[in-house]
């Protein structure tokens, strides 16, 4: 990765992209695999429905290795950040550095959803339903089979291309 000054990804005069950008939410890792064949993501389109089972739709890059790992493993961990998550989030979504890869950034369990955030305490462990094109994302459906819900003291929100407290 090299580091440039401007913005990786430079918003241009995009009104959808825009009014994408002042809804704001919630920022969350996406991971899969095991050890030697992990992958994960920056994901902050993402929404949860109720119901049984319950289920994590999100929005992530189609051409993400997560994309192409969750073809193969079939399941997710879905962590939500907090604020000192900060630089994590930035290394997952390919906007910092990250010698060694992106696991390196930060300590992580595995589980047979996909690695967790050891300080993530608020995630979910998930069954990939369905994936569909949508725009330029991948629509991914996927069924809640655990979920832990902890601390949200400081979480890590995401609006109009920064974060906030």
């Amino acid at each position: 990765m090299t580091i440039h000054a401007g913005h990786p990804f430079p918003t241009p005069d995009d009104p959808v992209r825009r009014l994408r950008g002042r809804l704001g939410g919630a920022v969350s890792l996406w991971t899969t695999g095991g050890t030697g064949d992990r992958a994960g993501l920056t994901v902050s389109s993402l929404m949860v429905a109720t119901g049984e089972p319950a289920r994590v739709l999100g929005l992530i890059d189609p051409d993400s290795d997560l994309a192409l790992r969750l073809e193969d493993t079939g399941t997710a961990l879905v962590a939500l950040l907090r604020w000192p998550h900060r630089d994590l989030a930035e290394v997952f979504a390919g906007t910092a550095p990250s010698p060694g890869g992106p696991f390196r950034a930060g300590r992580f369990e595995q589980t047979r959803w996909g690695p967790r955030p050891v300080e993530a305490t608020t995630w979910a462990g998930v069954r990939v339903e369905e994936t569909r094109p949508v725009g330029w994302s991948l629509l991914v459906t996927a069924v809640i089979e655990q979920v832990e819900v902890g601390e949200d003291d400081a979480p890590l929100e995401h609006r109009r291309g920064r974060y906030v407290r």
